[in-house]
């Protein structure tokens, strides 16, 4: 206890553990430039410039982008302009108002969101190894279904 002389280092054999830490910025934070994170973000204020993020990036119902996003997975609530780049998965909200160009795996886009982007999706890879993708164009190419959803069909 307190008066042992036995060297007590626990600390070399307990293994590190990453912690699941979440970055944010307040609604009401403006942030203009380059912005690198190697944890969760979650945005309610404003960036413009570029975002690059080794993990998710959350755009909340006040949160706003204008630039570009590099992540391995995005949900969007709040409005996105720009180029977004999402190596695994992209969920829009319904209240979301996304523009620009978009690459990601896989897409799901929920009834109610403004969703008016090119889409390049990569949708695995062939026998030989390369990548097949699949563009989506949202505007034109969409077709309507019961209700005036739009369900874009690969």
């Amino acid at each position: 206890m307190f008066g042992s002389s036995k060297n007590n280092d626990d600390s070399k054999n307990t293994p590190s553990v990453l912690s699941t830490s979440l970055n944010a910025l307040a609604k009401g934070t403006k942030v203009e430039g380059t912005v690198r994170c190697d944890s969760d973000l979650r945005i309610d204020g404003i960036i413009k410039g570029k975002l690059i993020c080794k993990a998710k990036v959350i755009i909340g119902p006040t949160g706003a982008v204008e630039g570009e996003i590099e992540c391995q997975n995005a949900v969007v609530e709040g409005r996105f302009n720009g180029i977004l780049r999402v190596a695994e998965l992209l969920n829009v909200r319904e209240t979301a108002e996304v523009d620009g160009e978009i690459s990601t795996n896989k897409l799901l886009v929920q009834s109610g969101a403004r969703f008016n982007v090119s889409c390049k999706m990569e949708i695995g890879t062939n026998a030989n190894g390369a990548v097949k993708t699949q563009e989506v164009k949202t505007s034109n190419e969409a077709s309507k279904i019961a209700g005036g959803k739009t369900e874009v069909r690969n």
